[in-house]
């Protein structure tokens, strides 16, 4: 992980894209299922907020409650990894799901 700022601005990005897509998609099949295309807007703003929240998250743990510093360097890395994975994992499959809502409202040739 790079850092929490740079996180933070790629879930906004990534989100912030797939509402844009939705909006363009919903112009594009001239505003039919209307509800359903804000919908999947909602969904992505709902996604970035959990997904921005979950950067959040701290260790709670003291350097003092370790036997030495590195146990607890060792110990916080696999707290923010683990986190990180998990964050991965919640964005990967809401991503999917949302983008799976748009294909399907997308009209078939």
């Amino acid at each position: 992980m790079a850092n929490k700022r740079q996180l933070k601005k790629a879930i906004c990005r990534a989100c912030g894209q797939m509402a844009g897509e939705s909006l363009m998609a919903q112009a594009a099949t001239n505003f039919d299922n209307a509800e359903k295309w804000d919908e999947i807007v909602i969904d992505a703003a709902l996604l970035q907020v959990s997904g921005l929240k979950k950067t959040n998250s701290k260790f709670e743990q003291r350097p003092k409650d370790f036997e030495n510093g590195r146990a607890y360097k060792k110990a916080r890395r696999a707290f923010f990894k683990a986190n990180e994975k998990e964050l991965a994992a919640m964005m990967h499959s809401e991503t999917q799901k949302i983008v799976e809502k748009m294909n399907a409202l997308l009209p078939k040739k």
